[in-house]
């Protein structure tokens, strides 16, 4: 396993991050157990989790498996803060302090643990202004419940922000930052990665597969299987986006993709999650298995090598800092300018 630094902090974390939202459900319990620690024997340091992940159901399991292998002190464990937890009670989201200290406290319970390494904002939340955010997260940092803080899916600008906000007010800052990233959306490459390069922050990609698209199991002119993702996804808010995936601009990527995998004796997924490891600015990516067979192939995407030359085919059909499918889309971020200014 190779490690990368997690950002300025000197911490090493592993080049992939195992992304635990499936355990619990589609993956039962006692397969979620089985991966977490089949992750953790091969060289993976590095957990991430929220607490929205199944209500919590998520966030029992690895705490289940830490406290099972007694592994914990030797991983970097991270979760997050901000959707609901509760459809009948309208304080049981957001990003103001009465939320976020009560759903750390429940984080920890669930976690079997008395820290968290890297507590992220899972969104960001125009209503509530980032200097309540922050004071709230310093507390936290101060009374040793939680080590460093990350955020997820937010814009550059937001990111910039709450930078500016921590360094006039004194407080704990963001070392992180989580953005949907692929071959599929390189959106972030304009703005996001610059800035986190220039203020140390760690890019953690989520979905580096695009929702399992680039793991080359679709193909043009076959039916989506009924049990997929992708076919779950298509009833949902977020229809519109996934059906983009099966454009004729997305197969020529992953035609490429799979040209290249048959080339370097791989998988179309190793092809493409490589690429996303070796992308400049990001630390590791958060890959999300639903399978033990999933976990295997997703892990060894770190020994196969992606060349100058492999770069340039891929962006002659996936354009840097574009996006041939938007996983930024005010659906999925509150782009709002906040309310109230700090």
């Amino acid at each position: 396993m190779e490690y990368r630094s997690l950002g300025r902090t000197g911490v090493q974390v592993s080049a992939l991050c195992l992304g635990c939202m499936n355990f619990g459900f589609p993956t039962p319990e006692d397969e979620s157990l089985t991966m977490i620690d089949a992750a953790l024997d091969q060289g993976v340091n590095f957990l991430d989790t929220a607490n929205v992940y199944n209500r919590g159901l998520s966030e029992e399991i690895v705490g289940k498996a830490l406290k099972r292998n007694g592994k914990r002190g030797h991983i970097v464990l991270a979760t997050k803060v901000h959707g609901r937890m509760a459809d009948d009670d309208i304080l049981a989201a957001g990003n103001n302090r009465r939320h976020i200290i009560e759903q750390c406290e429940a984080s920890l319970r669930r976690l079997q643990t008395d820290y968290i390494d890297l507590y992220q904002i899972h969104r960001p939340d125009s209503n509530v202004p980032i200097d309540e955010t922050l004071r709230a997260l310093d507390d936290l940092v101060c009374s040793c419940k939680v080590r460093y803080l990350g955020t997820s899916t937010y814009p550059a600008w937001r990111v910039l922000d709450s930078l500016w906000a921590s360094k006039e007010l004194g407080l704990n800052r963001f070392v992180t930052e989580q953005p949907p990233y692929h071959l599929l959306d390189r959106s972030i490459e304009r703005e996001l990665i610059p800035l986190a390069q220039t203020y140390g922050l760690a890019i953690l990609p989520w979905s580096p597969l695009a929702r399992g698209f680039l793991s080359g199991k679709y193909v043009r002119g076959q039916e989506i299987p009924g049990d997929s993702r992708v076919a779950r996804d298509m009833k949902g808010p977020f229809g519109e986006r996934t059906q983009k995936h099966f454009s004729d601009l997305a197969y020529g990527v992953l035609d490429v993709v799979g040209e290249l995998a048959k080339e370097k004796g791989c998988t179309v997924s190793q092809a493409a999650l490589a690429w996303c490891i070796r992308q400049p600015g990001v630390t590791s990516p958060i890959i999300g298995p639903r399978t033990m067979d999933h976990l295997t192939d997703n892990l060894g995407a770190i020994a196969v090598p992606i060349t100058d030359a492999d770069r340039t085919r891929l962006d002659a059909v996936a354009e840097p800092e574009q996006a041939i499918v938007p996983y930024y889309s005010g659906k999925m971020i509150d782009f709002k300018a906040p309310r109230h200014r700090w």
